[in-house]
């Protein structure tokens, strides 16, 4: 990325030209802008954009002046902090200190204003920084020649090049345009910004290019996304739920926001069958339930694999009749693992592992222990049902998988009138900081003969379907999704958390409610995506534009989704020219950020894809296109309408 340095200015300047489209990062010199405290907080709280602050130590501004303006910017947000690498000691550790705390990268430089010193001096310098605490290191020399400017350079072939900014100043003469060129070297390496002046007049360093040099060098004809503000579709994972416990609820249940596609379109025909009736007026669904539920014989969850998980135990609640589940589509190759182990622990049998299915027996309450490994969407089912029983049920589920999905189950039994009792297990860790990742176990409590009262819910927007636009925006510009619930259950919500993990800049308007993101210098993380499986296929689009090395881990559960996941997104990106490959239950990516594919050739690689008739995969294959060298063509696109009908539209909208 390009960061414009800004010394010198006001407080009304520097809001004016952060808020330019040209400008995506920049550097504010603390230690020359007439900035108070109050001003410094506001600019670093309320400005979207990466913003590094900088204050040397000088004589106009002692250590103390300097530590106390650091610490302000630190405190407010700054995503990074400069320390020049003779700083005095218990000040870098005091700003190294609150750095950490306050989440902002700390970057260690050294400045050469009379010359470069030799190769192995400047990796000492390097190492001196890591040592100092450097999450990013910063050399600049000044070049005499232009073997000063390959010295400095060649540093990239010994430090990860997401953790090094270095280049050459040099005064006029005939190494100056090699030294000024160092400037956009360093990006072609993997450099996570370079610096540029808003003019000639503005240079903080000699032979600094002028932002408009700069981009014209960096982005050429690639202009940055800023898309307009759009809405999403509402979750199928939420409207799926809602719609099968209002059908069984005593009353008339109403439910807002309602946005049709495959999968709750399913789920209307499943409640149907069951006797309810549905109606439609706009986006509203009002649904007449019934708590004597008409148990057909057979039943259709389209390509819905949670539907079907959440069917089973509710007809099984009923008697002991069998009866059969079928469905559509990619449902119908697709195994659902561990089913069988996991019912039969509550008296049922079924035929085989593969839709269609038959269903013997009758569900049984009682203290059951069963294996999370498989997932969550039959433990939804089971949780949903055996409230219907006469009985009291404890269940016990270790190694729990996808807890946020669980969550919102509860979430929405709840709001229809039945509290299920919750306690999660885990080690020290876990019990100091709520991490699910650290969950071993849970125990419901369900006590029998609650029926479900029919209630009014207004269906949220779906996190899975704006994590797409999200990292487009984090990669390629700027992103702004309207009637998003930060506070909502939903498992990729996660996506809040990860972006900035990667280098990207998340915001939320306090009045509107609007999510922003904005581009950071992206480089590569590691997460374990247990809990959130379905943004897999887009944050492997997310780490294709990292650069470093991503490790995503908690994949192996997705080989039984629409499509073996994994494996296609293995294909798809070595295809688009991403070095990637897999290890047990892990997925390993090589990125490269944006600037650097750019200046080396190397965007994503155009030309056919197959969906496999994976709605998360085209979606992402979609995104892919805006960073691909030709034009990107999907097999069966149309098979985003599983969870998005209007996805096509509303990526026209985003990305005009």
């Amino acid at each position: 990325m390009i960061c414009v340095s800004l010394a010198g200015k006001k407080a009304d300047e520097i809001f004016s030209i952060l808020e330019r489209p040209d400008v995506e990062m920049a550097e504010i010199r603390l230690d020359t802008c007439p900035l108070d405290a109050e001003e410094i907080e506001d600019l670093f709280a309320l400005v979207d954009k990466p913003l590094i602050a900088t204050c040397r130590v000088t004589e106009e501004c002692p250590a103390a002046e300097a530590e106390a303006r650091m610490l302000t910017a630190i405190k407010a947000g700054a995503a990074y902090v400069d320390i020049d690498m003779d700083a005095p000691a218990m000040m870098s550790k005091r700003l190294r200190r609150e750095a950490r705390e306050c989440g902002s990268l700390l970057i260690r430089s050294f400045h050469d204003y009379e010359g470069t010193d030799s190769a192995p001096a400047l990796a000492a310098i390097a190492e001196k920084c890591s040592h100092l605490g450097a999450d990013i290191i910063k050399i600049v020399t000044t070049a005499r020649s232009e073997a000063d400017v390959n010295k400095v350079l060649s540093l990239y072939d010994h430090i990860p090049p997401q953790d090094l900014v270095a280049f050459c100043m040099s005064p006029e003469g005939e190494v100056s345009e090699a030294a000024t060129a160092s400037r956009i070297s360093c990006l072609a390496k993997g450099a996570p910004f370079t610096y540029a002046a808003l003019s000639e007049e503005e240079a903080t360093a000699p032979g600094q290019m002028t932002l408009e040099q700069m981009r014209s060098k960096v982005y050429g004809a690639n202009e940055s996304l800023g898309s307009p503000t759009i809405e999403v579709c509402s979750s199928k994972s939420v409207a799926q739920r809602a719609i099968i416990i209002a059908a069984i609820a005593d009353g008339t249940s109403h439910l807002y926001n309602y946005t049709p596609c495959a999968d709750s379109e399913a789920a209307i025909s499943a409640a149907e069958a069951l006797g309810a009736k549905v109606e439609r007026n706009g986006s509203t669904l009002t649904i007449e339930g019934s708590r004597h539920i008409r148990r057909p014989e057979k039943i259709n969850t389209g390509e819905s694999g949670f539907l079907a998980r959440m069917i089973i135990p509710l007809l099984a609640a009923l008697d002991g009749k069998p009866f059969t589940i079928e469905g559509e589509k990619t449902l119908l190759t697709r195994p659902l693992p561990g089913s069988a182990e996991m019912l039969a622990a509550f008296g049922l049998e079924i035929s085989g592992e593969k839709i269609p299915m038959t269903v013997s027996g009758r569900l049984k309450a009682g203290e059951v222990s069963i294996d999370g490994k498989y997932g969550s969407q039959l433990v939804s089912g089971l949780i949903s049902a055996l409230p219907l029983l006469p009985q009291t049920s404890e269940v016990r589920l270790v190694n729990p998988k996808s807890i946020p999905y669980i969550f919102m189950t509860l979430d929405i039994l709840r709001r229809f009138g039945v509290s299920v009792g919750c306690d999660m297990e885990g080690g020290e860790e876990f019990a100091q900081t709520q991490d699910w990742n650290l969950c071993e176990a849970i125990t419901f409590r369900i006590k029998g003969e609650r029926g479900y009262k029919a209630a009014d819910i207004d269906l949220e927007a779906d996190w899975s379907a704006a994590a797409n636009f999200l990292v487009a925006g984090s990669i390629f510009g700027e992103a702004h999704i309207a009637g998003l619930d930060t506070k909502s259950l939903q498992a990729d919500l996660a996506i809040l958390d990860i972006l900035p993990m990667a280098g990207a800049c998340i915001s939320q308007e306090e009045e509107s409610g609007i999510v922003n993101v904005a581009k950071g210098p992206l480089r590569g993380f590691e997460l374990d995506a247990s809990h959130c499986p379905d943004l897999v296929p887009i944050l492997s689009l997310l780490a294709a534009f990292c650069q470093g090395t991503t490790k995503i881990s908690g994949v192996a559960r997705l080989a039984g989704k629409e499509s073996d996941r994994v494996s296609v997104i293995i294909e798809f990106l070595r295809k688009m020219g991403v070095k990637c490959s897999t290890r047990p239950d892990k997925l390993i990516i090589e990125g490269r950020s944006l600037t650097c594919r750019l200046l080396t050739g190397t965007l994503l690689k155009g030309g056919s894809f197959e969906s496999h008739g994976d709605h998360r995969i085209a979606m992402a294959l979609r995104i892919a296109a805006l960073g691909a060298d030709s034009p990107v063509e999907i097999e069966d696109e149309a098979c985003t309408a599983k969870s998005f009908p209007a996805f096509g539209q509303t990526f026209n909208t985003f990305a005009k």
